[in-house]
């Protein structure tokens, strides 16, 4: 153990002796960790960055707005609405085809890209 290893060990012991960590929000709750393990470990800290900042990554911010479309194209039977619908999911799904782009085969993984959109839907 290094000297600055040992050094704070020291200074944690200290203030768990004199309970200055007895009232820190949480205590007592198990700890609510993000299960990362899934993602490559090059991307995890981007990936972080726009979970905290409340973004998606740029396919899934896409592919979720195609899935709100084609959603309320089912809920629309017929009618202008709908034409304008479909119109609005072809521009989407040209607008993916047109970054030639296709996601990771992480993200290509319906379980933890549907996660991650369920999360930021959960955020709005």
């Amino acid at each position: 153990m290094s000297l600055i290893d040992r050094l704070a060990e020291a200074h944690i012991q200290h203030a768990l002796e004199e309970g200055e960590l007895d009232n820190l929000p949480g205590n007592g709750k198990p700890l609510k960790l993000d299960d990362d393990s899934m993602i490559p470990p090059e991307l995890r800290a981007g990936y972080r960055l726009l979970k905290n900042a409340g973004y998606l990554p740029p396919e899934l911010e896409l592919r979720r707005e195609i899935r709100e479309v084609e959603s309320l194209i089912a809920q629309l039977h017929t009618g202008k609405e709908r034409e304008e619908a479909c119109a609005r999911l072809s521009l989407l799904r040209t607008r993916l085809q047109a970054k030639g782009q296709t996601l990771s085969p992480l993200l290509e993984r319906g379980e933890y890209r549907d996660k991650l959109i369920q999360q930021w839907d959960r955020k709005r």
